[in-house]
């Protein structure tokens, strides 16, 4: 456990992997394949698969989505698997065991598909995941199917010695600081990895060490790396930023060309994920950027409800068109063809 969780706290990118469908919402088996050797060759450090951004409507076909899993262990050999759990405790206890067979190394506690998700029945999961494989807690905002979790909860969460990392995704600055703030009191503040999932405070979290004084002794977290929607694009220019913003936090000094490529990202991210709908296009502009670079033949998505907004296409080749370096372009455009093959 310990060496995971030093994997996870070296400053990590973890793409949430998208589902590669074609028109007719058939998984496209090749791009999905084609998707993970991206990564792979981008120099992600490991992959999160049956996430939000893989769709978490994929957990209705428990056979389609163990296959998913298959693809992303197969093609992304040697990186760190993560795998989104859902659903109430006997649900996410036979979806955790499925990704142990397939050589997952932890288990992303996702909230949907719970009856009743109480922090009590959160924490009951957690445990019982947590019997299978190392699991990560996650903090999702509420637009996309979160809840609020309080400090009590959290402080609870990491009593739990089998949860090695708590991705905070609320998209929320005081809700984040409640995590940390949560993990520095506990007695496991060191043994506890966070990454940043809130895809619109990139490098805000990445250079901000956060302090707390507990018996005398000041304690610090620091954001190692992140596992993000945001990073399914991009990836290769993730990775660079990842090692620049912690090399600058650990110099105690952030530069200003850091400082606006967090503006850039922010930016590209409220195309994205469709700032402007409520989020409501979060998945399929994932899709759709990889689908303007001809990794994806559609951005159809499994539901109905999840599709792109109007304008948001338009955006998002703005966006690309602005910024080709922050969304790897001609990175993509070099290998894609080697990676359908």
């Amino acid at each position: 456990m310990s060496r995971l969780t030093d994997r996870l706290r070296g400053g990590v990118v973890i793409p949430a992997h998208p589902l590669a469908l074609t028109e007719d919402g058939a998984v496209d088996l090749v791009a999905q394949r084609a998707l993970t050797r991206y990564y792979a060759e981008a120099g992600a450090h490991g992959v999160a698969v049956g996430v939000h951004t893989t769709q978490f409507a994929l957990h209705a076909d428990q056979g389609l989505l163990a296959e998913v899993w298959r693809l992303a262990a197969a093609a992304g050999r040697g990186a760190l698997l993560v795998a989104g759990v859902c659903g109430d405790v006997a649900d996410a206890v036979r979806e955790a065991g499925t990704a142990a067979a397939l050589g997952y190394d932890a288990a992303l506690l996702c909230p949907w598909g719970m009856e009743e998700a109480t922090d009590e029945a959160l924490l009951e999961r957690a445990r019982a995941v947590g019997e299978i494989l190392p699991t990560i807690g996650f903090y999702l905002q509420e637009s996309v199917g979160g809840r609020r979790l309080g400090r009590a909860f959290w402080r609870d969460l990491f009593d739990i010695e089998t949860v090695v990392a708590v991705k905070s995704a609320p998209f929320d600055r005081y809700r984040s600081n409640d995590v940390v703030q949560a993990l520095l009191e506990h007695d496991r503040w060191a043994d506890v990895a966070v990454l940043t999932g809130n895809d619109d405070a990139i490098v805000h979290d990445l250079v901000t060490p956060v302090r707390r004084t507990v018996g005398g002794r000041t304690r610090e977290v620091r954001t190692a790396g992140g596992l993000l929607g945001q990073w399914a694009v991009g990836t290769a220019a993730a990775v660079g930023l990842v090692a620049e913003a912690c090399a600058a936090r650990d110099a105690g000094a952030v530069p200003t060309p850091l400082l606006a490529a967090a503006a850039d990202l922010v930016e590209i991210n409220a195309a994205v994920f469709d700032v402007d709908h409520g989020f409501a296009g979060c998945v399929a502009g994932v899709n759709e950027v990889l689908r303007q670079q001809g990794l994806l033949r559609s951005a159809r998505c499994l539901s109905a409800a999840e599709r792109l907004s109007p304008g948001q296409r338009e955006r998002i080749q703005d966006v690309r068109d602005r910024h080709p370096g922050w969304l790897d372009e001609e990175f993509v455009a070099e290998h894609r063809d080697r990676w359908l093959a």
